[in-house]
């Protein structure tokens, strides 16, 4: 193992020091800590961007295609979808325009913590270069219109419109919308995504609250002035409270901090932030790009945060700098050469190296001793998501900005009419902005709340109830034709979610191109294949009980209550994508579209 000397640290201090760290913030209630934004705060629910009293009468239509969802995940399965020949496709969205999580966030210093160049989608065949290494929130969202437009995906689309229920019908899905629209669809792809419901914490009193709230998903300039470029001139006077310090807090207190009276940072537990680096894209470099870049780069950026080494690292940032230790947060076969126990060993040893950097960069930045000690994250660095930032830990230099560890109070104990209470002090504020992020793993098809009726009328979630999900490569489903989900299900996720969402479109475009020209009705795994999926799962799934059950609370380990085995690809994305592509240029694909179909 090594000595503290050789090693320049104390391993078994630093197992200690994140176990007590942990057992600070674990919360019996675990994610019941959270609440639905419903009640005072349905609101929440509500587009503060879309035309207000928006109606229009029922249609009753057939199509090709529906696709529920209009953020990156659903766009892309439309432009695959078209290229595999579909022309009618109709992208159901209850946002008031395409963008999904980049529509309904819009918060000060909104960017993205992927680069630019490998996260935005189809930038070759849009014909758009981002201006920034990470992109704005706002050039994100423009980026999704600009596909919408590419492919036509506007024509067909209804927009301000949820989708209710999914019925198999004769040959075809019966769609039905809460405008009670009744739509017939050959194809129904599900990508209504993880990230569009707010949460909120479930504070006693949060309802009492007499001063301004809203959601940083809901941010309101009307009240703070000022754009998502910041100038917060409404906030010059006020005392303003921001709960949560996650990757959103990031972004938004930098911001706050600069323009509020005085603000208040309530955290549970702090990030890992490191250096975030961004620049303008040069011009030199953008016209040297070649015909075939950007799909070069998504790879070679899925490589280098696997674990792989290639000998080019073209992005160069903080996450292709600390790959090796991303196994914890997305599958990789990097290590497969190694016994596990060796690797764990090793992982664990680069692992404390790398926070204790991350630990010093605080002390580094952060003048007050005290301050940088509350800021200091204590845990391994899978168990939380990374952050980056060359503004966030400078903010807490200003005089007029306090954070507030609630660590040893199990959080905000509760709020009154006009303050926050922690440890059982009093911290009057005018505004709280909840930095508390969406409902994670919850799209409206796993929670019930969108009915999949199949054939003979089977509900999806009850034919799931007693054998568990049961899947072929995560988008299809026996009973349930031509169905498809889009996104994390029993498939190989990425730290690059976008790329992952248009692999996964182009292996659905490429299936039903497929079925069209051989002329079959029905794409439907069969028992057989799906069983054998589930038990490639469950031999090749890494083990991350131990792991998640020692790592601080959090939205990875559900809130310090894991809930158990995560059934997903273990040799990872990348090995994952050649599965698919191998399957479906061979007998595979024989399995969705066989003879009985």
């Amino acid at each position: 193992m090594g000595t503290p000397d050789e090693l320049g640290f104390d391993a078994d201090a630093l197992r200690v020091r994140y176990a007590l760290e942990r057992e600070r913030r674990i919360r019996p209630d675990g994610s019941e800590q959270y609440q639905r934004a419903e009640g005072k705060f349905g609101y929440y629910a509500e587009d503060p961007y879309a035309e207000p009293g928006f109606t229009r009468e029922p249609i009753r239509d057939r199509v090709d295609a529906v696709v529920i969802g209009g953020g990156f995940g659903g766009l892309l399965a439309g432009a695959r979808l078209r290229q595999a020949g579909l022309e009618r496709i109709r992208i159901i969205e209850k946002a008031g325009d395409f963008g999904g999580t980049w529509y309904w966030n819009r918060y000060p210093g909104i960017h993205c913590d992927v680069e630019s160049y490998v996260y935005l989608p189809l930038l070759e065949e849009v014909g758009y270069l981002p201006q920034w290494k990470y992109s704005p929130g706002e050039e994100i969202r423009q980026h999704a219109m600009a596909i919408g437009r590419k492919f036509d995906l506007y024509a067909d689309a209804f927009f301000q419109t949820g989708v209710r229920e999914l019925r198999w019908d004769d040959g075809e899905w019966i769609v039905r919308t809460d405008r009670e629209d009744e739509v017939r669809a050959t194809y129904v792809v599900v990508s209504n995504g993880t990230l569009d419901h707010p949460k909120l914490p479930r504070i006693p009193g949060i309802e009492d609250f007499a001063g301004h709230t809203f959601h940083t998903s809901r941010w309101d300039y009307d009240y703070t002035g000022g754009d998502a470029n910041g100038g917060l001139t409404g906030l010059a006077d006020k005392r303003v409270a921001v709960i949560g310090t996650g990757a959103t807090a990031i972004q938004v207190v930098p911001h706050v901090g600069r323009d509020a009276g005085h603000l208040y940072v309530f955290q549970r537990t702090p990030s890992s932030v490191d250096v975030r680096g961004n620049r303008p894209t040069d011009p030199e470099w953008a016209a040297s790009l070649e015909p075939g870049w950007h799909s070069a780069r998504r790879e070679n950026f899925q490589a280098l945060a696997t674990g792989h080494q290639p000998e080019t690292d073209l992005v160069d940032d903080a996450w292709t700098a600390s790959g090796r230790l991303l196994g914890k947060i997305v599958a990789t076969d990097a290590n497969a050469h190694l016994e596990p126990e060796e690797w764990e060993r090793i992982e664990e040893l680069l692992d404390f190296g790398k926070m204790n950097e991350l630990r010093a960069r605080v002390d580094e930045i952060v003048a007050d001793p005290a301050t940088a000690e509350l800021l200091k994250p204590w845990y391994r660095y899978g168990c939380k998501r990374p952050t980056f930032s060359d503004e966030y830990l400078q903010t807490f230099n200003r005089p007029n900005v306090t954070v507030v560890d609630t660590a040893d109070h199990g959080g905000v104990e509760r709020i009154t009419e006009n303050a926050i209470v922690v440890g059982g002090v009093e911290y009057e504020v005018d505004c709280i902005v909840f930095a508390t992020g969406f409902a994670v793993g919850m799209s409206d098809v796993m929670t019930g709340r969108l009915p999949v009726h199949g054939r003979d009328g089977a509900g999806l979630l009850q034919s799931w109830s007693t054998s568990g999900v049961q899947t072929l490569h995560g988008f299809y489903s026996n009973g349930f034709p031509n169905l498809f989900h889009l996104g994390g299900l029993q498939n190989a996720p990425s730290v690059n979610y976008v790329h992952v969402l248009d692999e996964h479109a182009i292996h659905i475009g490429a299936v039903v191109e497929q079925a069209r020209e051989r002329g079959v009705k029905r794409v439907e795994p069969t028992v057989e294949a799906q069983r054998a999926w589930v038990e490639t799962l469950r031999a090749t799934s890494p083990e991350r009980e131990r792991y998640d059950a020692e790592c601080t609370p959090g939205y990875y380990n559900n809130e310090g209550k894991p809930r158990g085995p995560r059934l997903t690809y273990g040799p990872g994305p990348a090995a994952f994508q050649r599965l698919l592509r191998e399957w479906r240029s061979g007998d595979g694909i024989n399995e969705v579209l066989g003879d009985e179909n």
